[in-house]
């Protein structure tokens, strides 16, 4: 269980702090909730307590992880789907996971596709999401200012 003050990451919508831990009525039963703060995404979220796990939502990473999401955006673009819907989905999928190498694979992988050949309207936006979500989560582990954090990205991929 996490606690008020926790770092941690709700997959899809980036990494975040803990703000409460509440209950709330729910068509007629009371459950737990974290209300959880995501600057970056301008947003503030409830997580049912219970749900969490299944939800994905973990601590954010231990800062010498940065070195392991900096390996993957240094990595060899991996080959993907020619059908950018199915493609979309696919990436879509990995970020759901909520594990920060397959979310800096896919900014990678994008990136470089969108600097050969410009990316659909969906894609572009799968790919600031999952650019938002990555650097949320590098600014909250590494200390680093949200600039920072996407030069750091920049600079690697």
């Amino acid at each position: 269980m996490f606690k008020v003050g926790d770092y941690i990451v709700y997959p899809m919508y980036g990494a975040g702090v803990i703000t409460d831990v509440v209950e709330k009525d729910f068509l007629g039963e009371t459950r737990t909730y974290y209300n959880v703060s995501l600057p970056y995404c301008r947003m503030e979220a409830s997580v049912p307590v219970d749900n969490s796990e299944k939800l994905g939502v973990r601590h954010i990473i231990d800062p010498v992880r940065i070195e392991e999401v900096v390996c993957v955006l240094k990595d060899e673009t991996e080959k993907m789907n020619p059908n950018w819907n199915k493609r979309y989905r696919e990436n879509t999928e990995r970020m759901q996971t909520g594990d920060i190498l397959e979310v800096a694979a896919v900014v990678r992988n994008l990136v470089r596709t969108d600097r050969k050949k410009p990316l659909s309207t969906g894609e572009k936006k799968l790919l600031s999401t999952a650019k938002q979500i990555l650097e949320s989560e590098l600014v909250y582990s590494g200390g680093y200012t949200m600039e920072e954090a996407d030069e750091l990205v920049e600079l690697n991929i």
